[in-house]
């Protein structure tokens, strides 16, 4: 009888030790990789996602009455509370960098998961890393169609891509064709030749041909361009009824003010990415008014959705700044990536991508005009991922499209820079 309890006891003190050891073995802290330009010309850029991540961060740790997920619990539950440490990565804005940043995070700082990298062409290479890696690669900043057709088993993005934004480009020609009896029939397109822009402009040639608008003058140029007054030049002799402009923000502010200069005053622009940054309307300041840009954020979605505000707020309060677009954009891949570890249970790099897999955040736990947050099954790409129309108007951000969701009506067409 004594030989019976003793094995009792003997296997309850066995139990108990096993169970510490378990929750012992729980990391406290989760790091994950941030990849962003956080120097050279995009440095702004890259400050303001990294922004973003740390807000989102900051709640993921804490504990907030928002809806976002593990927003209301400090921490991830489902380990033991475990907290989110971000490692930064400085890609410089350069592919090359951005491949031995992704490289470095895996390898040299243990990172479990990484995010970014903002630019198209910076993402891909840093995704060819982290997927040689076996590392998930959260992407909700780059949004070159490409990234999602190399069929990587380890790369998801819940953001937009170009072929979305180029569609809904031309879709809004039509619409405002529909209200307004305005005759549109030509465009112009401008883009930078890296990763990113050079696919904007095939999608913007694609969805021309399909809409049937005459395409006067395609035109790639350097990104880092000091002078592109013959760039304009061209344009102006095209006379186009609507100039698409895929930029980032150095040469956004270089053309806005050429677009002065020189006079080029086309019925309306669809603008892309720089027109965006914070950066942007601090140094073009009123000429930046009437630019249509594409958008996955408005801060007037707050009259539909709360959390936009509540975010906000505390954005605001952190940063003595309103929260933009780029960092909203930046702010939900944290998100994600917390929310499949948690109900993965795991860190590991196939559980975490089997629980990526499984996603399927609702639409009101996310800050974006989205149903929600669900990956296909084949490319990894966010079904639900729509994009909006914002104008600037008085220097704010006002959506005006599509108009069901519009806070403000559309100014069209373009006054004229005098006006």
């Amino acid at each position: 009888m004594k030989t019976k309890k003793s094995v009792v006891v003997f296997l309850s003190l066995v139990l108990v030790f096993c169970l510490a050891v378990t929750l012992n073995a729980q990391p406290k802290t989760i790091k994950i990789g941030a990849i962003y330009p956080l120097s050279g010309n995009l440095a702004s850029t890259g400050l303001d996602c990294k922004r973003g991540v740390e807000m989102a961060v900051e709640i993921i740790n804490g504990k907030y009455d928002l809806s976002l997920p593990m927003a209301k619990t400090e921490g991830l539950p489902n380990l033991g509370g475990a907290k989110i440490e971000v490692v930064f990565g400085d890609s410089k804005g350069d592919p090359k960098n951005g491949m031995a940043e992704a490289e470095r995070l895996v390898t040299q700082e243990k990172v479990v998961a990484v995010i970014g990298a903002y630019q198209s062409a910076v993402t891909k290479t840093a995704s060819q890393a982290t997927e040689r890696l076996k590392i998930p690669f959260v992407n909700s900043d780059s949004t070159s169609p490409t990234l999602t057709e190399r069929g990587f088993k380890y790369f998801f993005r819940p953001e937009c891509t170009d072929a979305i934004f180029a569609k809904n480009q031309f879709e809004f020609l039509e619409d405002m064709k529909k209200k307004t009896g305005a005759k549109l029939m030509s465009v112009a397109l401008l883009y930078e030749n890296t990763e990113w822009g050079a696919n904007v402009g095939k999608e913007d040639q694609k969805y021309a041909k399909e809409f049937k608008y005459n395409v006067v003058a395609d035109i790639p140029y350097s990104q880092n361009a000091t002078d592109v007054s013959s760039e304009v030049g061209k344009l102006i002799k095209a006379k186009p009824d609507v100039l698409l402009h895929a930029s980032y923000i150095t040469d956004a502010i270089l053309y806005t003010k050429t677009f002065k200069e020189l006079g080029f005053a086309p019925k309306g622009f669809l603008t892309m990415a720089g027109y965006l940054e914070p950066d942007y309307l601090k140094t073009v300041k009123g000429d930046g008014n009437f630019m249509v840009v594409r958008s996955t954020f408005a801060l007037d979605l707050a009259t539909r959705k709360p959390l936009v505000a509540q975010v906000n707020e505390l954005f605001k309060k952190k940063y003595n700044m309103d929260m933009s677009g780029n960092a909203a954009r930046s702010f939900t891949a944290p998100f994600v990536v917390a929310e499949a570890m948690n109900r993965a249970k795991s860190t590991e790099s196939e559980a975490v991508t089997k629980a990526l897999m499984a996603t399927d955040i609702p639409g009101d736990q996310i800050i974006n005009p989205w149903k929600g947050i669900k990956f296909d099954s084949k490319t990894h790409q966010n079904i639900y991922a729509t994009g909006i129309l914002v104008q600037i108007q008085n220097e704010q951000y006002h959506t005006v499209w599509p108009f069901n969701m519009a806070a403000k009506d559309v100014v069209w067409p373009f006054s004229g820079w005098k006006k």
